[in-house]
């Protein structure tokens, strides 16, 4: 799996028009999965994005989390991490999980992070064309690679 997380003021994300979800201060994060994913990435991802310090304390020091400040996380599918560019123009996707596999883990993530949240998460559709919208805080962005961990 890879994540793009961004601290985020306010994100939203919009399908046909409507507004289908929206946070304040907070994560928006978006979630490439890849074929060989399973749900132990999920878990371990999960727990890293909650317990992040990138929120700043009195001192503007980056020492809190998501969970500490109780801010919100939107969780947007995105098979796009997974683009390969090394031959020509037009990226590959062959990287990026087939439906079968990646629903599957999306909800795990959706339902894993909600418990380490103890709280909702907001979501994306999976599969829909989406527009979102941020205002990255900082801004502060960070890719995570459950490769790397």
């Amino acid at each position: 799996m890879k994540v793009i997380i961004q601290r985020v003021s306010v994100a939203q994300v919009v399908v046909n028009k409507i507004i289908i979800a929206e946070i304040n201060k907070g994560l928006l994060v978006l979630l490439g999965i890849a074929p060989t994913d399973s749900e132990k990435e999920a878990i371990a991802l999960s727990k890293k994005i909650t317990q992040l310090r990138i929120f700043e304390d009195i001192e503007g020091k980056m020492n809190h989390s998501v969970k500490e400040i109780e801010g919100e996380i939107l969780l947007v599918s995105q098979f796009t991490l997974f683009a390969n560019t090394h031959k020509g123009n037009r990226p590959s996707f062959t990287n990026a999980a087939k439906p079968e596999i990646a629903v599957p883990l999306y909800e795990k993530m959706i339902s894993q992070l909600a418990i380490d949240m103890n709280k909702p998460i907001k979501t994306g559709q999976f599969g829909a064309d989406m527009q979102v919208t941020l205002v990255n805080d900082g801004p502060v962005t960070i890719i995570i690679d459950t490769d790397e961990l």
